[in-house]
């Protein structure tokens, strides 16, 4: 071995051969998920699955809300641009000519879904209409809509997004066709409708911008909605 190789694993590496912590991973990639969702996914004590969920909250790879839909509940998130960054770091300590991969293009049909359908939804919605060049079909709604709200409009304006958007219901769009469903808040991934053909479903726990309130609240939403978007298996070219 030569003088200047790694002396200890990557950090990625060192998280991810534990088989648990790996599959944990791979649930959270999927979408944001509460503890008992994951103990039942993986088939392991809630204390194991807990005491392995500290290990990447540590590490910075995963991160917790409080559920908007009942605050007894916690939603965990993987931060996928942090494993890219980890698993780029993993490569490199390897040898500098390894690059990280990107995500295999394959759904354009996209619903976005909240229950205001005034903030987090159409913002989303915009944001991979322009990400994706409109190579995209993507739609928003909600199960309680209300009129947009000025300061998402502003906020993805920010990121060279337009957003120009009527509120519509989740009836509207039940019987349509999509390829990804993804729920933005936690109340209305409790009441969201069965959609044919089957579409994958995916749910971001994001808090409501409109209720922390201030302009601040809507520029964190769209930072957190675009960095998602970027490792949404979409084709994307901005």
């Amino acid at each position: 071995m030569s003088s200047d190789a790694p002396r200890t694993l990557p950090l990625f590496l060192r998280l991810m051969t534990d088989p648990l912590r790996w599959r944990l991973a791979c649930e959270l990639a999927a979408g944001d998920r509460r503890v008992r969702e994951l103990v039942s996914a993986v088939g392991e004590p809630q204390n194991l699955v807990s005491y392995h969920l500290k290990q990447l909250r540590d590490a910075g790879l995963v991160t917790a809300r409080r559920s908007n839909f009942d605050g007894r509940d916690t939603y965990y998130h993987l931060d996928l641009a942090r494993c890219a960054e980890a698993w780029a770091d993993t490569g490199t300590a390897l040898h500098p000519a390894i690059a990280a991969g990107t995500p295999t293009p394959s759904a354009t049909k996209v619903l976005f879904v909240c229950t205001g359908n005034s903030g987090r939804s159409p913002m989303a919605e915009a944001l991979l209409r322009h990400r994706s060049g409109n190579r995209v079909e993507v739609a928003s709604a909600g199960s309680h809509p209300k009129a947009l709200h000025p300061d998402a409009v502003r906020a993805v304006a920010e990121y060279g997004a337009a957003l120009a958007h009527e509120p519509t219901h989740l009836d509207v769009v039940r019987r349509g066709r999509f390829d990804l469903v993804i729920s933005l808040c936690d109340r209305v991934r409790e009441v969201l409708p069965s959609f044919p053909g089957r579409p994958r479903l995916i749910h971001w726990s994001l808090a409501d911008p409109a209720a922390e309130g201030g302009f601040d609240a809507f520029r964190r939403t769209a930072a957190e909605l675009d960095g998602r978007i970027r490792f949404l298996p979409v084709p994307l070219e901005v």
